[in-house]
């Protein structure tokens, strides 16, 4: 069985909190990527943060555990992709009506 870990599961500790950066700012910039489009460095690492968050909970249904960084990375791509086509959706609706 595939057990996955997330952000969200991690204690925040000074080191912790550096890995959570990366893996937000992977996480982002290859949503972005994936979806065409980023939110720039900063909007990259915290839409990645986020992602992780959504990833863990939607994979939480399916799976439960432990994988590593591999594992959190693509659980945190998951969920930022996610977010990612739910802002994109929401902003190109705004930008029709302006």
């Amino acid at each position: 069985m595939l057990h996955i870990t997330t952000l969200a599961a991690v204690a925040l500790a000074p080191g912790n909190f550096i890995v959570w950066l990366i893996v937000g700012g992977l996480a982002g910039w290859i949503a972005g990527r994936i979806m065409g489009g980023g939110f720039g460095f900063v909007g990259d690492i915290i839409v990645g943060l986020i992602g992780a968050f959504i990833g863990s909970l939607i994979i939480g249904f399916f799976v439960s555990g432990t994988a590593g960084f591999w594992g959190t990375l693509v659980v945190a791509v998951i969920g930022a992709v996610i977010l990612t086509a739910i802002l994109h959706a929401f902003s190109r609706g705004r930008a029709a009506h302006v």
